[in-house]
């Protein structure tokens, strides 16, 4: 199982983590290429007009996804800090063997890496994760999706409500 993971700030810190199956990882990806628009490098939802948003929020409804959230209010770094020791100990539970976030900067990567290796059981659950450039792997633009439709919520929260599971709200740290 994989698990790929973005994040979206909007009133809040909100990490989307989405499950996607070794057997639809190819598909999810190739689907995710077709809807980029000529001359992109990448689905980016905060840039896509309405419209567009609208029909890729309602593919990714109809897909054999799983999308949970966690969200915290606060500094962003000390909330990823607090949030992602439970999303990496949620992934080995749910069996995920490779977990990809979206890279950020070298910087706060290694902050990752730290929290990750020293507050988590990661390493002893043979739980290989990775920072990779968005434009690098089309499966982060799904969960670059998904956290801005559930924080933009209303509509655009229920458009993707048949593949979200699990909210995580920590609510301020």
């Amino acid at each position: 199982m994989h698990m790929v993971v973005d994040e979206s700030e909007r009133s809040g810190y909100l990490m989307a983590a989405v499950l996607i199956t070794p057997s639809t990882l190819h598909s999810t990806r190739s689907m995710m290429r077709g809807l980029l628009l000529p001359g992109s490098r990448r689905v980016h939802f905060k840039t896509e007009k309405p419209a567009r948003r609208k029909l890729i929020a309602d593919k990714l409804a109809c897909c054999d996804l799983l999308a949970n959230f966690y969200v915290g209010r606060g500094k962003s770094e000390r909330v990823r800090s607090t949030l992602l020791p439970l999303l990496v100990e949620d992934a080995i539970g749910l069996g995920v063997t490779r977990l990809v976030l979206d890279s950020r900067d070298p910087v706060a990567n290694g902050r990752d890496r730290l929290v990750i290796g020293t507050r988590t059981k990661a390493h002893d659950a043979g739980l290989v994760y990775e920072h990779i450039q968005s434009s690098s792997e089309p499966a982060l633009w799904v969960s670059d999706a998904l956290a801005w439709c559930h924080g933009a919520g209303g509509d655009w929260k229920r458009r993707i409500a048949p593949i979200t599971g699990t909210v995580a709200d920590l609510g301020d740290l």
